[in-house]
């Protein structure tokens, strides 16, 4: 079970890389593509149905570009299609989902708190909350409101805030985090999916064929690409906030993210409105640094955690039932917390630490068994923590950390104890 265990990480290690990897490459093309498309100049004897040019220098190399709004009059020879990318993204970072917060769904993805639900009924609701955005929002852009972007933008900033604040009804706060991300990630996909592409193919098609491209294809799939232009950034902090209490583990998380969104909204219309030319809207970066003060304001807010002794007297799940009730956890108890509690208590005394890492807390029985895990990878299978190993645990204390998780670990089917 033990080596399932090491297995399990480095398969979300794996996945975690390769999705960073495909949006490093979709952020990056994406990013790209919307400067190249506002910095392009008309000049004269451009060619015939050619919107604008740009030179550019890079690599010890110039790059001459011509952006046509429906297509060229023949068909070039080779024709290189930007999707992979976003697919790719999109696919890893479901799979990172189903590792992380579906498969560890005890420890990461309900909120016993908050919502009495069993682990299956929050692996549906995760699923289906997917796709009902991406529905209400492709209607939303099909509608009489795809006329008017700047009303269509706000809506769709209220239905980002509504999820969140529905999320965190039933969510931990790492997972309302990431959910709000994956439901944005999955609009910004399934526009390309399901409109950019088929609307590129159908003016392929017809310039094929010798017709005349209808322009409204190209318009369609300029205000998709325009509201992923827009959501990246905040899909970005989402992601990354898993690792930061302040951002996921506050009563106003939702808010925050709110908030996020705005700030992205003031970021790119700074790059936006310079790569076109068109001004230097600085004050974007007034109301930036002001949105981010008010994100540090509410994360101020009390963190979302149970006491000391709501977690004495908490149910126990069957997973920690199997770790708590091992030989070794009375021996386990007089380990974890002394070298660990120091950091990882609700109210941390080790100086210069104000919340606990990550919002993993260690002071209870409850705590340390619904840890197991992460226990026995950060100090049982290997020496992260403690950090720099401060509280100076000891070999033979980390040797029992791997007896404990062994022992628990084995009352447990495999696919429990992978988790």
């Amino acid at each position: 079970m033990q080596e399932l265990v090491i297995m399990w990480d480095w398969l979300a290690f794996a996945v975690r890389w390769l999705h960073v990897i495909t949006a490093i490459a979709w952020i990056g093309s994406s990013f790209y593509f919307v400067a190249l498309d506002l910095g392009l100049r008309k000049v004269p004897h451009l060619p015939v149905g050619a919107h604008g040019e740009e030179w550019q220098v890079h690599g010890g190399g110039f790059y001459h570009i011509q952006k046509y709004l429906v297509a060229p009059e023949n068909m070039p020879d080779h024709l290189i299609w930007f999707k992979w990318e976003s697919y790719a993204t999109w696919l890893s970072g479901a799979g990172l989902l189903m590792i992380v917060y579906w498969a560890g769904g005890e420890l990461y993805l309900i909120d016993a708190n908050k919502a009495d639900l069993a682990l299956w009924q929050g692996i549906l609701i995760s699923a289906a909350s997917l796709s009902v955005g991406w529905l209400v929002y492709d209607f939303l852009c099909k509608s009489k409101l795809g006329e008017q972007p700047t009303v269509l933008m706000v809506l769709l900033f209220v239905l980002l805030v509504a999820m969140g604040y529905g999320y965190n009804q039933i969510f931990t706060g790492r997972a309302v985090m990431l959910h709000l991300g994956a439901f944005t990630a999955t609009i910004m996909t399934a526009n390309v999916f399901f409109i950019i592409m088929p609307n590129q193919r159908i003016v392929v098609k017809d310039l094929q064929e010798g017709r005349t491209p209808d322009a409204k294809y190209g318009k369609i799939a300029k205000l998709r690409s325009t509201h992923n232009n827009y959501l990246t950034l905040p899909v970005v902090f989402l992601m990354l906030s898993n690792h930061y209490p302040l951002a996921f583990a506050t009563e106003y998380n939702w808010l925050i993210a709110a908030l996020v969104f705005l700030m992205g909204v003031t970021i790119r219309h700074y790059f936006n409105t310079r790569h076109a030319g068109t001004g230097n809207p600085t004050w974007t970066w007034l109301v930036t640094v002001l949105l981010f003060l008010a994100v540090m304001a509410l994360s101020q807010a009390p963190l979302v955690q149970d006491t000391y002794e709501e977690s004495e007297a908490r149910q126990l799940t069957q997973t920690e039932l199997a770790f708590a009730g091992s030989d070794h956890f009375e021996e386990i108890m007089n380990t974890v917390p002394g070298r660990c509690a120091m950091c990882h208590s609700r109210e941390p005394y080790y100086e210069g630490i104000r919340r606990a890492p990550k919002n993993v807390l260690l002071e209870t029985p409850a705590d340390v068994a619904q840890h197991a895990r992460l226990i026995y990878l950060q100090a049982g299978a290997t020496h992260a923590m403690p950090p720099a190993n401060v509280t100076f645990m000891e070999e033979d204390e980390r040797a029992l950390i791997r007896k404990w998780y062994a022992d628990g670990a084995a009352k447990l089917p495999f696919y429990m104890a992978g988790n």
